[in-house]
């Protein structure tokens, strides 16, 4: 079976996960048969998209009519027959139990169709055991959204013993049809990627504090903002549900043996069940107490020492047993948990040899089998790291941006932190500077496009979160906005044409980004302001200095000291957007801008922005510059090409000579 064959697909379970899936694909134009065991539960799994496709058309993110034809192509059935019968592919989400899921494909094989494909939604559970249950286990794999689906773009697609890669690549195109960003599993593995990485990593962060070795305080301080992490690893089980997390290490422990063992901390927190934010209460009291309240400055090299290692062995333990490649550990962590770098390019920044030597102590100290090291993590670490020479960094030039050449002689920078809202961090603004440079260079590019990767946010502003790390010490910060200063201005003050193509948030430091392009195209849906001053900041970045020169100095007080979000239309009426277009539009407008400014004569173009850039504060000197650019503009060949070219009325050639 291919993609084109697929019209109907039946999910199973319309719980928060079922729901959610029955939701993406109904969006994606799919028929969807949604069947639970009651039909209370199918109807309120119903309801509860119809309100999500209305919170989306509210939103912008849909138009109403698009709403609701993706909720009139969603069937709520009880009946396992009238569901599956005529399904091209079934996603089975009901409770993450075996004999539960089990006794739902035993019922489901007596009346789905002989080439449908199974897929269950399971994050840890054996996909061939599963499979062993059916009479198709080489049509039948894993396929495990994250929640909520509407908004998680990873999905593991996970090879089960007897899958077909017919299968798997089928069910890989269907997750990119959806929206989704398909990450392979090669071998069927408890916890596949991303619950492989989190949940040891969690259970560490409770060893530590019930070995008195860290206080919660200290492991969520270090995870948040020594290391990056989007939450505190105590923060983040709470928000996921503490049983969620036990259950598939229990399992995990079950399978893979005591190196799994569940830290007495993490099992008491079941046993009381104190499970988190659902219950008021878990690592953090949400009812009485004030919830997670991280400090910033309570980081733990021992914590920070122990975690990078812990990443390490798990890291080890799937490459070296094929289960998944550096880059797809990576992409899934990034995609699926919100890590700003994946574990395998951490622990490769860390130093691979230092958390080796981390696992030996620990290893030596308590004899744990948590702590000895796996096989390949040792070759890895003779050889310098996980990744080749080094690191990623070196096989692919860039890590938070991308550069494409779209043609024409436009250079398109990407801003490619999608998992984080391309938010920018100091590596993206040292990158961002390396790509001017690096596009100035190169004789073929004539101006810059730049976007933001993802379609929710051009950028969403500075990565806060690791700014606060480093927080303790103002003199770090100071170093940091003057980076991002610069590397804006070498943006500004770049000798071709910049088009900022501007699609979802455009916040605070991206904000700031934006300012510095020469044009600005936005998408309808797109949303701007300069939060900073909610947050007991100023801009950063130059945005108390550029801003009003783009839309006068009266606007950019209100849109500063209100720290208000603004529309797209309200800033082209204010003056920094120059044209809102189409949603679906905004890449192919802001390329052709880019297109038609890249056919201009690049030596005009470049006095151009010099004068008007020399004038921003002193007209006199602006004027002078003006003067002298029009004088030597007289002596280029371009001056002929163009002037000939309209005597003849044709459209000039201009060679920048």
């Amino acid at each position: 079976m291919e993609l084109e064959d697929i019209n109907t697909v039946a999910v199973l379970g319309a719980g928060n996960m079922g729901h959610g899936i029955a939701e993406v694909l109904a969006m994606a134009g799919y028929d969807v048969n949604m069947r639970d065991i009651k039909d209370e539960f199918v109807q309120n799994g119903y309801e509860q998209i119809e309100w999500s496709l209305n919170k989306l058309a509210e939103n912008d993110q849909l138009t109403e009519d698009e709403a609701e034809a993706a909720l009139e192509r969603v069937t709520p059935l009880v009946d396992m027959a009238e569901a599956c019968g005529d399904a091209d592919v079934v996603i089975e989400a009901v409770p993450e139990q075996m004999d539960i899921k089990k006794d739902v494909y035993a019922e489901l094989e007596e009346v789905a169709a002989d080439d449908a494909i199974f897929a269950t939604n399971t994050s840890s559970l054996s996909i061939t055991d599963l499979a062993e249950v059916t009479e198709r286990p080489e049509r039948f794999c894993g396929m495990h959204f994250f929640n909520p689906p509407v908004r998680m773009d990873l999905v593991e697609v996970i090879s089960g013993a007897d899958s077909a890669e017919e299968t798997l690549e089928t069910i890989e195109a269907l997750a990119e049809d959806i929206g989704k960003t398909p990450v392979r599993v090669h071998k069927d593995s408890p916890g596949f990627i991303v619950n492989r990485v989190l949940v040891p990593l969690m259970n560490e962060a409770c060893w530590l504090v019930h070995n008195d070795e860290a206080t919660i305080a200290e492991v969520d301080s270090t995870t948040k903002y020594g290391m990056g992490l989007p939450m505190g690893s105590f923060e983040l089980a709470d928000l996921t549900g503490i049983d969620v997390g036990y259950h598939v290490l229990d399992y995990m422990n079950e399978v893979l043996g005591e190196a799994y063992e569940p830290s007495p901390l993490f099992e008491q927190k079941v046993e009381d069940e104190e499970l988190g934010k659902k219950t008021g209460k878990g690592f953090y009291d949400y009812e009485d107490g004030e919830g997670a309240q991280i400090p910033t400055d309570e980081q733990s090299e021992l914590v920070e020492k122990r975690l990078i290692a812990t990443l390490a062995n798990e890291s080890a333990k799937l490459i070296g047993n094929d289960v998944a490649p550096p880059e797809s550990i990576d992409e899934a962590t990034k995609l699926g948990a919100g890590f700003p770098d994946g574990p395998v390019k951490m622990v490769d920044e860390f130093g691979i040899e230092n958390a080796l030597e981390a696992l030996e102590e620990a290893y030596e100290e308590t004899g744990h089998p948590r702590y000895e090291p796996a096989d390949y993590l040792e070759e890895r670490a003779e050889a310098g790291g996980f990744y080749e020479q080094g690191g990623d960094a070196e096989a692919t030039e860039f890590e938070t941006i991308r550069i494409e050449y779209p043609g024409d002689m436009v250079g398109h920078v990407v801003l490619d932190r999608p998992h984080r809202m391309n938010t920018i961090s100091d590596d993206l603004l040292e990158e961002l500077s390396e790509a001017v440079d690096l596009l100035e260079d190169d004789d073929e590019v004539r101006s810059i496009l730049l976007t933001g990767e993802g379609g929710k946010a051009f950028s969403a502003g500075a990565d806060v979160q690791s700014m606060a790390g480093s927080g303790a010490d103002p003199l770090e910060i100071t170093e940091l906005s003057k980076a991002g200063q610069e590397a804006f201005g070498k943006l500004e003050s770049c000798e071709m044409p910049v088009v900022a193509g501007i699609d979802g948030f455009c916040l605070g430091g991206g904000m700031e980004l934006a300012t510095c392009a020469d044009l600005r195209i936005a998408s309808e849906r797109s949303e701007f302001g300069q939060p900073e001053l909610n947050l007991g900041l100023i801009p950063g970045w130059g945005g108390t200095q550029r801003l009003k020169h783009v839309v006068g100095e009266g606007r950019a007080k209100e849109i500063i000291l209100t720290a208000e979000r603004f529309d797209a239309e309200t800033m082209e009426d204010y003056g920094f957007v120059n044209e809102v277009a189409d949603n679906d539009d905004l890449e192919e407008r802001a390329l052709e801008l880019a297109t038609d400014l890249a056919g201009g004569p690049p030596i005009a173009q470049k006095f151009a922005k010099r004068a008007m850039l020399a004038g921003r504060d002193d007209t006199d000197a602006g004027l002078e510059y003006e003067a002298s650019a029009f004088g030597q503009l007289m002596a280029t060949d371009d001056l002929m090409e163009g002037i000939t070219a309209f005597m003849e009325d044709e459209e000039p050639e201009f060679e920048g000579q």
